[in-house]
């Protein structure tokens, strides 16, 4: 069937997960003709650095041969626990520690070397920092992941990873908005649901975002979590309330908004991927992250499309949201490194050895 304007539309909102360590021939055609926007990395796309640079070679090629704008290539790349690469790549420690040390110049200094690491590979985006404030000693999936208890403190090392990062060429991308921190579920496995009043968010969750728009970080990831105080009954990802009003209008956020993964349980298992899909769009998401598997990627951008050819205003919001991200491609192309001398020598540069030793001597004196 010959796509159209629709298709297409859908199609540049979609950030999708394969398996294998190769790309499937299907990914790349949807790459080549404008189904597909980009991917994210994980382990099981990962045999070595230079076999994941050449994977996203081929990725570049198959959206310059479709005369495409640049794939986006992202990776939770946050240190600690959530890393899909360690060594040779510098591991850094949970972002906790960093927190504690408070030395914003170490923090900014780790997320540019690790940046600099992620552009020799191709990986354009880096979902992280992580902007939650971990203010529940009981949340299971956040915990160290954070910067600290402090809000503030918080903020002030989400600003130097993002700077980090940026100074690297990498984009961040601050999660979990509106804020995961208090939650006693894991949004992969259940719907958390957040009852503190707006006021509460406002000194506690919303800081740490706060500091990051205004420090310009490229995107944003929602989280799927109820917060009462702000819309009763639908996650953040399937708000507007949260997504547009607060997020978009109140606090400025003029980035690409990413949803997190759509085949966690928390809208999986209420909405589908098809339904989920949609509700993001409407809320204000423009980049839909659909990681398990590229069956899965069409589901969600048939589901666009067919809405888009009956809803002239959905097709309008889809549109704008397809031109964010695409302006976020544009301004950071894959650039991987594929010559395996070359890549090797990222690894062993001046700076990776000596931060390498400095946090090793932070680690030792704590």
């Amino acid at each position: 069937m010959a796509l159209d304007d629709y298709d297409r539309l859908a199609g540049a909102v979609i950030v999708g997960g394969f398996d294998g360590l190769v790309a499937p021939s299907e990914l790349l055609s949807r790459i080549a003709d404008g189904r597909l926007a980009g991917v994210t990395i994980f382990k099981r796309n990962i045999e070595s650095p230079l076999q994941l640079a050449r994977l996203v070679d081929g990725l570049v090629s198959a959206a310059r041969t479709g005369s495409q704008a640049p794939p986006l290539v992202s990776i939770d790349q946050e240190g600690g626990r959530v890393a899909r690469l360690r060594a040779p790549l510098v591991e850094l420690p949970p972002m906790r520690r960093f927190g504690e040390y408070d030395d914003g110049s170490l923090t900014r200094r780790a997320l540019a070397l690790l940046g600099a690491q992620l552009a020799a590979l191709g990986c354009t985006t880096d979902f992280a920092p992580v902007a939650d404030v971990d203010s529940n000693p009981a949340n299971p999936v956040i915990g160290d992941r954070s910067f600290s208890r402090d809000p503030h403190k918080c903020a002030t090392h989400v600003v130097a990873a993002i700077e980090g990062l940026r100074s690297s060429g990498v984009l961040a991308c601050a999660k979990h908005f509106p804020g995961h921190g208090d939650t006693e579920l894991d949004s992969h496995l259940a719907l958390p649901v957040l009852r503190h009043d707006r006021a509460r968010i406002d000194a506690i969750e919303l800081p740490p975002f706060r500091a990051a728009i205004a420090a310009g970080v490229a995107s944003v990831m929602t989280a799927h979590v109820v917060f009462e105080g702000v819309e009763k009954d639908l996650p953040a990802t399937l708000s507007k309330k949260i997504v547009t009003d607060l997020l978009r209008r109140e606090l400025g956020f003029a980035g690409v908004c990413f949803s997190d993964d759509l085949h966690m349980k928390a809208v999986a298992d209420r909405y589908g991927i098809a339904d989920s899909a949609v509700r993001s769009i409407e809320a204000g998401c423009d980049a839909l992250l659909v990681c398990t598997d590229i069956d899965s990627h069409e589901l969600a951008r048939l589901a666009l499309a067919a809405r888009a050819r009956t809803d002239a205003a959905f097709a309008d919001r889809l549109s704008e949201a397809g031109g964010r991200l695409r302006a976020m491609r544009q301004s950071a192309p894959p650039a991987p490194i594929t010559d395996a001398a070359t890549l090797d020598a990222v690894w062993r540069s001046a700076d990776a050895v000596a931060l390498s030793a400095e946090l090793r001597a932070r680690a030792e004196k704590s």
